[in-house]
């Protein structure tokens, strides 16, 4: 069983149950499945970005990443239908939780001048996303073998419609939020 997962049935649902007076465990909120989103818009002049954000992807998170398709043609964009536009992996269970537990105690500290993530990003759902400029936070990337950088967005889905209570859940886990 994963550090997080362990350290979310000992510690956080207790705590959770404290804050919200609920006796109900499967009433608390919990982090349905991660998504990471890579959108590669050079990809259209240079197909070998596609892949290598791919391989990128798929080295940080541990599972093969699904290439997205543009759903229709845009000719301000020079953008044509099917055209390669992105990837993005969907992370749940053990491997979600591997994850979250890399970003916060490895990659979050890494970036430069971080003085904590926003906590506004909330969707009015339960839903949190946020960006990283660069995917070379990452340790599993060799920044000697990257030929670019690139960006990437990552949300978390709980099980909550209310925004407080996923704040409560990712601080609980350690998300560090700045101050406002």
């Amino acid at each position: 069983m994963s550090r997080l997962l362990d350290r979310y049935n000992k510690e956080i649902v207790p705590a959770l149950q404290n804050k919200f007076g609920r006796k109900n465990r499967l009433s608390l909120p919990r982090l349905q499945k991660i998504v990471v989103n890579m959108g590669v818009g050079k990809a259209l002049q240079d197909k070998v970005r596609m892949e290598e954000a791919a391989d990128n992807l798929a080295s940080i998170t541990g599972q093969k990443a699904k290439i997205n398709k543009a759903k229709r043609a845009v000719s301000g964009f020079r953008l044509r239908e099917n055209q390669e536009i992105g990837c993005h992996v969907t992370l749940r269970g053990s491997r979600m939780y591997e994850f979250l537990d890399r970003l916060i105690s490895i990659a979050l500290p890494r970036i430069r001048d971080f003085r904590g993530v926003n906590p506004k990003s909330f969707d009015g759902r339960g839903n949190y996303s946020m960006g990283l400029s660069e995917q070379m936070v990452f340790p599993e990337i060799d920044p000697d073998k990257v030929k670019f950088t690139q960006g990437m967005d990552v949300t978390f889905v709980t099980s909550t419609t209310s925004d407080d209570e996923a704040r409560e859940l990712l601080r609980g886990f350690g998300m560090p939020f700045r101050e406002v």
